[in-house]
């Protein structure tokens, strides 16, 4: 069956259509993105704006249209952070899925955290371990770990890179007053909200999803000689008094950097490394399935049970 997985995220709203069966790898066939940053719609109260919610609603339009061009049999829809923490957001769905006729549902933190556990999980096979695996999003960071394919510890904080360059990062370069508040507002939420369960982990295979590990694992090959398909905590934090002296112009000459990546980067960078610090992880291994890959193939053992 070809599926549609529609992911109203913090930074992009991402159609992925995956021809995919029970017991079988999903395979991607065709993709729509628009990068749209919805935290930066977000006014005092904390709703999206009306811009915001327009912008949105044609990304969702033309998503949707794409996924019926490409005759998928279903659209698995689903929102994260930012719809989720907007004062507004259940309107906001109860709209979209009104007009669009679909089925957008608005996924919670530990529910995110397990779907892209599973995705890892399934990626690396039962040899893997015990894994911990870390996840940061536009929104929010997500931590999951265990044995099996349903994590035995979840966690998910508003640490997303999106959110905390809006919230803390002025300037350009970025002001070093700005980058201490950060510093300290990210190590004190991992101290204050980690699980007891996260922090006595014992994983022996450390795991890292999204653009943002990808992106800092690209530019360390780049400037150190790693592997590309690792992240070292070294290196990371070597890397990391460069990233933060450059300009968004110069980060985004760097390896796999957008221009709209380069402004979140330092952010994701500082939370990486203070998740790294603060679990005692040396190294974390890119893997490419994430979230959406989760969602595909929850859906095909629902639909196989």
């Amino acid at each position: 069956m070809r599926l549609g997985v529609l992911d109203v995220g913090s930074n992009t709203i991402h159609l992925q259509v995956m021809d995919a069966h029970p017991g079988a790898r999903p395979t991607p066939t065709t993709n729509f993105k628009v990068e749209l940053r919805l935290t930066e719609y977000l006014d005092i109260s904390g709703a999206i704006s009306a811009g915001g919610i327009q912008l949105l609603d044609d990304a969702i339009q033309e998503a949707v249209a794409h996924a019926r061009v490409n005759e998928t049999d279903e659209i698995l829809a689903f929102a994260t952070s930012a719809v989720r923490d907007a004062t507004n957001g259940a309107q906001i769905i109860s709209d979209i899925n009104k007009k669009h006729e679909i089925d957008l549902q608005v996924l919670s933190g530990d529910d995110e955290a397990s779907m892209t556990f599973l995705a890892v999980r399934r990626w690396l096979g039962w040899s893997a371990g015990n894994l911990l695996v870390i996840d940061i999003g536009g929104g929010s960071l997500e931590i999951a770990s265990g044995i099996d394919e349903n994590p035995d510890a979840t966690v998910s904080m508003p640490l997303g890179a999106a959110r905390l360059t809006r919230e803390f990062l002025n300037g350009d370069p970025y002001s070093s007053k700005g980058i201490r508040s950060l510093e300290k507002h990210v190590e004190e939420a991992l101290k204050d909200s980690m699980p007891n369960a996260l922090k006595s982990h014992d994983a022996d295979h450390f795991v890292a999803t999204s653009k943002t590990f990808r992106t800092l694992a690209r530019i360390c090959a780049q400037w150190y000689g790693n592997d590309a398909k690792f992240l070292e905590r070294s290196s990371l934090k070597s890397a990391m008094p460069k990233l933060i002296e450059m300009t968004n112009k110069s980060r985004a000459e760097l390896p796999g950097v957008s221009a709209s990546r380069a402004q979140q980067i330092v952010a994701g960078g500082v939370v990486a490394l203070a998740v790294m610090d603060r679990l005692d992880v040396e190294e974390v291994e890119i893997c490419p399935w994430a979230l959406r890959e989760g969602i595909v193939l929850r859906r095909l053992d629902w639909l196989s049970a």
